[in-house]
């Protein structure tokens, strides 16, 4: 898709750069209304989720930019790989909700975060592992113990605990998990096996298929389709179902109708099952948005929930799903219409060269429209929606590239002042446009790789007195500028 970035996607870009750069257990802006990591607003959901929206990025609309790409992401692996991100599973492996309480005999306290149910982490790590080494032709992830969970603590925890894996061996372990199954899911908290969390794990399987040779995604994916359709993917109101009790097989339909379940779950499923969810969605989100002023569309909240006589706390991010759900559906219509609200609304900010929607716990305004903010919402999610493409995740799942993109030219480095609102080769010439942001420290390069051969260079247009070399270093100007780089015949 031969495209231009926007100035508000490229806030989106330079806010995820930003989170990732933060110091070691500095969630600043992360954190929301839920405590202990538990509820979908998480760390572990806004990093897996950023590093998403950078691969459909870097897939459909700056092909040429790894250099911009590949650091991000491997910080945003680092991060959801901090205790902090994953501690809540020593606590929430040994059960005790209503859905797991009569377990909590057998189950007992787990500190591997991987080694048992948890897919609502597991999934994000192998998926996240694997995007990074297919898109940027790596084995970084390959090394026996690069994904290792570790924790020590001086004050309580014991002798250290080290859990090794790397990203085949994850892989593999997540993949006998389904298999054990009968292909029907691998549950997040004890007992509960929802849709929606097993859909980044399909992700990771196609990945590696792409990357080896193999075909489990498609093993899965048909054993996937067996196994749901004793209980079937809708409820009776035509509505996702959320999840399946593991020991009692009873299916939990989208009762409260959350407009999550939906969003979310059709997001993603849309990567592998496409006519199906194109066919339900007019319905399905033609119950969830809301009109509002001067054309612009709303999701209501999620009502409280209550459970033991208790009010739970957390954040449901159901607007964020519905604006990336309608990106992947390609309904600009509602996806425009929920950005107007956002930008009229939830206070869009600028921090640093990047944009976000703060966190705020106030659900209307005076007047009405809604205003409330979770951070997965506001860092994330409309970020997301709005560098996403069409059947974004349809085409990085079914769509991959071949090996000839890969000695194709590309920026290899780029600095953290420089902006790229343009990266592609179309029939062989590389197209860039950059600039360089004042205010931000660098020094305003790119590296310029794979450049064989003669070649030649311009700058909007006109000839460029530069001598073309493979990884030429080039400065960046004030403006933005399109540089082009051609073979000669």
């Amino acid at each position: 898709m031969s495209t231009t970035l926007t100035a508000e996607q490229l806030g989106h870009l330079r806010h995820f750069d930003n989170l990732s750069r933060q110091l070691p257990n500095d969630w600043s802006l992360m954190q929301g209304k839920g405590t202990n990591q538990e509820d979908f607003g998480g760390y572990r959901f806004q990093l897996a989720y950023m590093a998403y929206a950078l691969a459909l990025t870097h897939r459909h609309r700056l092909p040429a930019a790894p250099g911009l790409f590949q650091p991000i992401i491997q910080r945003l692996i680092d991060k959801i790989m901090h205790p902090e991100a994953w501690m809540y599973w020593r606590d929430v492996s040994r059960g005790g909700s209503v859905f797991n309480a009569h377990l909590v005999d057998e189950l007992g306290e787990q500190w591997d975060p991987v080694v048992r149910d948890n897919i609502m982490y597991s999934a994000y790590v192998q998926s996240m592992a694997l995007l990074h080494d297919y898109l940027f032709d790596s084995d970084r992830y390959v090394a026996e113990g690069s994904l290792t969970f570790g924790y020590w603590s001086f004050f309580w925890g014991g002798e250290p605990r080290r859990f090794a894996y790397d990203r085949d061996s994850l892989n593999e372990h997540i993949y006998w998990q389904m298999v054990g199954s009968g292909y029907l899911g691998v549950a997040c908290e004890p007992n509960c096996v929802f849709q929606i969390c097993n859909q980044p794990a399909i992700l990771g399987f196609r990945l590696h298929d792409l990357i080896t040779g193999g075909r489990r995604a498609e093993e899965v994916v048909a054993g996937y389709e067996q196994a749901w359709r004793d209980f079937g993917r809708l409820d009776e109101t035509g509505r996702y179902n959320m999840m399946v009790l593991r020991d009692s097989r009873q299916v939990l339909p989208n009762a409260r109708q959350l407009a999550w379940v939906d969003a979310w779950c059709g997001a993603l499923m849309n990567m592998w099952n496409r006519d199906f969810v194109r066919a339900n969605y007019p319905r399905q989100v033609a119950d969830l948005v809301h009109r509002g002023p001067a054309g612009t569309l709303s999701v209501a909240a999620s009502p409280p929930q209550e459970v033991m006589g208790q009010t739970v706390v957390s954040d449901t991010c159901d607007f964020g799903w519905v604006a990336a759900w309608a990106s992947e559906m390609g309904d600009e219509t509602t996806l425009r219409g929920l950005l107007d609200h956002v930008d009229q609304f939830m206070d869009p900010t600028w921090r640093e060269g990047g944009l976000y929607y703060p966190r705020n716990d106030t659900g209307t305004d005076p007047d009405g429209n809604r205003v409330e903010m979770e951070p997965m919402t506001g860092n994330v999610l409309l970020g997301y929606a709005r560098l996403n493409v069409p059947d974004g995740l349809w085409g990085l799942y079914n769509q991959p590239w071949d090996r000839a993109h890969f000695a194709e030219p590309a920026l290899t480095a780029v600095d953290r002042n420089v902006e790229i609102s343009r990266a592609e080769v179309v029939d062989g010439v590389l197209h860039t446009r950059l600039r360089r942001v004042p205010g931000l420290p660098g020094d305003g390069a790119v590296t310029i790789s794979r450049l064989t051969d003669r070649w030649t260079a311009s700058v909007d247009g006109q000839p460029l007195d530069l001598p073309v070399h493979d990884n030429l270093v080039l400065p960046c100007p004030s403006q933005a500028r399109t540089f082009t780089f051609r073979r000669h015949p």
